[in-house]
């Protein structure tokens, strides 16, 4: 059930106010479907929160076909122009660089490029935010952009990983792990994927595919006598879509 403005939303409530595609509509339908109650400030917020993740499914699609290599941080590479690699291997903003100018290196000079699929993640967050936010707006929020692992992350992109959620929807991280990971290559572990909405994911690294093929590609790499399978968790990772619709709101009303 869908609650905005303090009144239950309808499908045809939504379409008639505003143009829906079909990865909207499915996300529609799964929500006014659910039992679990989504409350939204405006219907402003629930559609920026539909836009960002057809947008986050967009730029996954775009990062894979940008051939961004998949490297441990130890071996991370990244494009000197725009952006300066820490000895940890993550990557800062380079000095008088734009981090909308730096984020969209990427996706034009994706060989240039090598992290592991936690990063390949967060960097699909901000495209698909670049994609859809005031390029002003964008310099202004993620003015500090240091591409790592979870734990750098911006504040401002708020991601929070949930666990046993009501519903999955197109455009949720979701997490393949591999507990019986050979120890030779810990980087295997898990993979990081993208709900691409028909029944695939995207995982850096692998690629795209169903999760029964992505759990195939991880299972290669199991230690000797391994017993466990790699399993899709029931755990959802999303960026704070109220928080970061409430900025954008903010900013289009006043300018």
């Amino acid at each position: 059930m869908i609650i905005a403005s303090g009144n239950i939303i309808l499908l045809d409530d939504f379409v008639n106010q505003y143009s829906v595609g079909p990865m909207e509509r499915k996300i529609l339908e799964i929500l006014t479907a659910s039992n679990f109650i989504y409350s939204y400030r405006s219907m402003d917020y629930l559609k920026f929160e539909l836009d960002l993740r057809v947008n986050i499914i967009q730029a996954a699609k775009d990062l894979y076909k940008s051939k961004m290599d998949f490297k441990t941080f130890r071996q991370s590479t990244c494009n000197p122009d725009y952006w300066e690699r820490s000895e940890e291997g993550g990557f800062s903003v380079k000095d008088g660089v734009l981090p909308s100018d730096a984020i969209g290196d990427i996706f034009i000079n994706g060989p240039e490029y090598g992290t592991e699929c936690a990063t390949a993640i967060i960097i699909v967050y901000y495209k698909a935010l670049l994609n859809i936010l005031p390029k002003k707006l964008f310099d202004e929020l993620f003015s500090e952009i240091y591409l790592m692992n979870w734990k750098s992350l911006d504040t401002d992109l708020g991601v929070t990983t949930y666990r046993k959620v009501p519903d999955y929807l197109p455009g949720d991280c979701r997490y393949i792990d591999n507990p019986d990971v050979d120890p030779l290559t810990p980087h295997w572990q898990g993979e990081n994927v993208i709900d691409l909405g028909n029944d695939t994911y995207y995982g850096h690294g692998i690629g795209i595919g169903t999760a029964d093929k992505i759990i195939e590609v991880l299972e290669k790499y199991r230690k000797a006598g391994a017993t466990q399978p790699a399993r899709l968790l029931d755990s959802v990772t999303t960026p704070d879509f109220k928080y970061l619709a409430h900025r954008y709101l903010s900013f289009v009303g006043s300018n």
